[in-house]
């Protein structure tokens, strides 16, 4: 059985650690690394209140059952780990992998670590139909650092945030999750940076990263996703749906920098799609912010959609008389390369939907800011799609350039007010 790693480089992670602490380091499988079931030790690690806990390479898996993590802790998995939920646990339909609940001062750091779960598992029986078994697990906790770890195939979403503040995750990984690649429920002053979110496929909504609060008391205020890449979720990539907030609520403030969503490989033309089955829906997707709804402003900054299944922008049953939607210098390339057979809406790069009348009964509120539309096909760039009745659509404003078959075509419909939106063809 071995301790943990030796030399010169294991001694300058604990001192590295003991001095950024001001405490000592603990080696967690010197609590009794068990290659069988190792949740005893490394919960008696951290339950040690070592300042840091080191979860050292083994040789072979850390198999474990849920694990409950505190707060003033720094908890490092060292390169190449592999943390695996333990097979025929997590039964409780809330288990999740790492849990932290009502902490402040966290760090979770796996740089080359992968934390892993059993979601096909969890799809079938004797499990009970569930979407909240996690990965890493973030309830109402502050000053939290996550960084470095890939999380794949949970039985919920890679990484989930409800609550809390000051919150950071970092150059992580969330690959092949249940539900989402990450929710945000609720919180002030989230960082997400340097991450991709891929491949989430199992239950509604599947997107990348879906920030949804569930009540009007909760907010999401100072949220920035920077430098994020969303790869083939077979929803949004990028959702944020507001339906639960109030004109009461915090004003949201949510921003997204220098992210790509896409399908398929960088690269990738139309014609290199043939899988029929393949799902995906829009890159960028804001929705159901209604006329009692919150104010605030969502903002796209710098972010381009490509080879998405769907739209690359979506803004359904969005108020124009609540939160701001922003697209400042977007891309929008080659749209709706699945074939989704069943879609009834209409295959456009820029989708501007009313599917629900009772949520709000002026459309609109939308920004675009020198944003681009790169086409395979001729159609409209935009069009505004709406019940038969047609309250019409309120204030759209900015610049697209759309290269492509069709030119500079848009479908608003009858009724516009206050739109002053202008789509041009780009120069030849």
């Amino acid at each position: 059985m071995r301790a943990g790693s030796s030399g010169a480089a294991w001694a300058a992670v604990l001192l590295a650690a003991a001095g950024a602490w001001g405490q000592t380091a603990v080696n967690a499988a010197r609590y009794g690394f068990n290659a069988e079931d190792a949740t005893e030790a490394l919960q008696a690690a951290i339950d040690s209140k070592a300042r840091t806990v080191v979860v050292p390479y083994m040789g072979e898996p850390w198999i474990i059952r849920p694990v409950k993590l505190r707060g003033d802790l720094e908890l490092i998995f060292e390169p190449g780990v592999l943390v695996l939920a333990k097979k025929g646990e997590f039964q409780g339909t809330g288990d999740s992998l790492f849990t932290a609940s009502g902490v402040s001062n966290l760090v979770i750091r796996g740089y080359g670590a992968t934390l892993r779960m059993r979601k096909r598992d969890y799809q079938n029986p004797p499990y009970k139909k569930a979407e909240w078994r996690m990965g890493i697990a973030l309830r109402n906790s502050s000053n939290v650092l996550v960084e470095g770890v890939r999380v794949e195939s949970s039985g919920g979403d890679g990484f989930y945030v409800d609550g809390g503040e000051n919150i950071t995750i970092r150059n992580a990984v969330a690959h092949d999750n249940h539900r989402q690649g990450i929710s945000v429920i609720s919180a002030q002053n989230l960082l997400v940076e340097n991450c991709v979110f891929s491949g989430t496929s199992g239950t509604a909504p599947e997107a990348g990263i879906d920030l949804e609060p569930d009540t009007a008391d909760q907010r999401l205020v100072n949220c920035v996703i920077r430098n994020c890449v969303f790869e083939n979720n077979s929803g949004h990539a990028m959702l944020v749906y507001l339906r639960p907030l109030k004109r009461t609520s915090q004003p949201v403030s949510v921003r997204f920098e220098n992210c790509v969503a896409r399908m398929g490989a960088p690269g990738m033309r139309f014609e290199d799609f043939h899988d029929m089955a393949q799902r995906g829906s829009a890159g960028m997707a804001v929705g159901a912010a209604g006329d009692d709804g919150p104010q605030g402003a969502v903002e796209f900054i710098n972010c381009t959609a490509e080879n998405t299944g769907k739209e690359g922008a979506r803004i359904f049953d969005k108020s124009a008389g609540g939160v701001r939607v922003r697209f400042v210098n977007c891309n929008w390339k080659n749209p709706w390369v699945s074939a989704h057979r069943e879609a009834a809406e209409p295959r456009a790069p820029v989708l501007i939907q009313l599917r629900r009348s009772s949520i709000t009964s002026r459309p609109g509120g939308i920004d675009f800011e020198a944003c681009h539309v790169y086409d395979y096909a001729a159609r409209p760039a935009v069009v505004v799609d709406q019940d038969p009745d047609y309250p019409g659509v309120f204030d759209l404003r900015g610049l697209i350039t759309v290269r492509g078959p069709a030119g500079a075509r848009v479908r608003l419909g009858p009724r516009v007010e206050g739109v002053t939106l202008q789509v041009v063809e780009a120069p030849r």
